[in-house]
């Protein structure tokens, strides 16, 4: 049986310490939501914000959008508690659907994780999200990505992290992001060996649109399902450079249609408006039109 089509056009990251943003972004119309315990809550503010989101939790209200809890980093002292509380979510009808493990370097992390959140009772549908944002973790990002094939891992996602690995290489970020180009295609190429999904990083400045939605078309084109966000207005040109167009969509039918009568049952290679396309092409079509069929459910 395949995997339902999930889109992760748009992951929006919301601060777990602000109620009023966390209210908001049930309405917002993001793919998914990151409610985060890590940057975005002060140290002294934990467990506030802890209490905060495991009752935002359990109000509920984001569907249908995915929900996804940031923890701590697993060296910190708060990432047990994190743990325990999505663990506990998860449980719920409305729970959370993944939490985000943030600097992931090794595939054993994923692992002891995913053993930590069965012995806590998390719901079997609960999934793992890997922030890659060190060297290490580029490097070895094959590595964290075949952790999928074991399920105790859990992993679904790997999440990009560009400020941090700008920070630890000295490498800038320009547009078109030359710098780390290959370091994107490295990581897009290992989440599908691994068969996850993967997302760019955060655009910083929320004001230009423009160059936000070259960045979301750029990505596109390289590969990625989605880009994290930081701001509710970066929403709509990322879900719209992340859709496939309504002639691509169109076209995509047409193959299939094609390829299904009977006369072409077993054919590997027929013609459609003087071009020759393989069967590879038709199964293209297939992921394009489930694509856009997930995203018209959502509306």
């Amino acid at each position: 049986m395949s995997t339902p089509v999930r889109p992760r056009r748009s992951v929006l990251f919301m601060p777990g310490s602000n109620p009023r943003a966390l209210e908001k972004a049930r309405s917002l119309p993001a793919d998914a939501v990151v409610i985060d315990l890590e940057d975005a809550v002060a140290p002294d503010a934990k467990g506030e914000a802890r209490a905060r989101v495991a009752a935002t939790l359990r109000d509920g209200g984001f569907k249908p959008r995915e929900v996804v809890v940031r923890t701590n980093g697993v060296d910190t002292p708060w990432f047990t508690e994190d743990l325990a509380m999505i663990a506990a979510a998860s449980a719920r009808e409305e729970g959370p659907d993944a939490l985000l493990l943030p600097k992931v370097n090794d595939p054993e992390t994923l692992l002891t994780v995913g053993r930590a959140l069965e012995a806590l009772g998390a719901a079997p549908s609960l999934r793992l999200w890997a922030m890659i944002e060190t060297p290490i973790a580029v490097l070895r990002a094959l590595d964290i990505a075949l952790a999928a094939k074991n399920p105790v891992s859990r992993l679904a996602v790997l999440a990009l992290g560009t400020n941090d690995l700008s920070k630890e290489t000295g490498a800038r970020i320009v547009p078109g992001r030359a710098p780390m180009a290959s370091w994107l295609s490295h990581c897009v190429l290992a989440a599908r060996a691994g068969g996850t999904g993967v997302l760019d990083a955060v655009w910083n400045d929320f004001r230009d649109i423009e160059g936000f939605a070259r960045e979301c078309a750029e990505a596109a084109a390289m590969g990625f399902d989605g880009k994290t966000l930081i701001h509710p207005d970066q929403i709509a040109p990322c879900n719209a450079a992340f859709s496939p167009p309504q002639e691509e969509v169109a076209a995509a039918r047409a193959l299939i249609a094609l390829f299904d009568r009977p006369e072409n049952a077993g054919k590997g290679v027929v013609q459609i408006e003087g071009r020759m396309v393989e069967r590879m092409h038709a199964d293209i079509a297939r992921q394009t039109v489930a694509l856009a069929d997930a995203i018209a459910a959502r509306m």
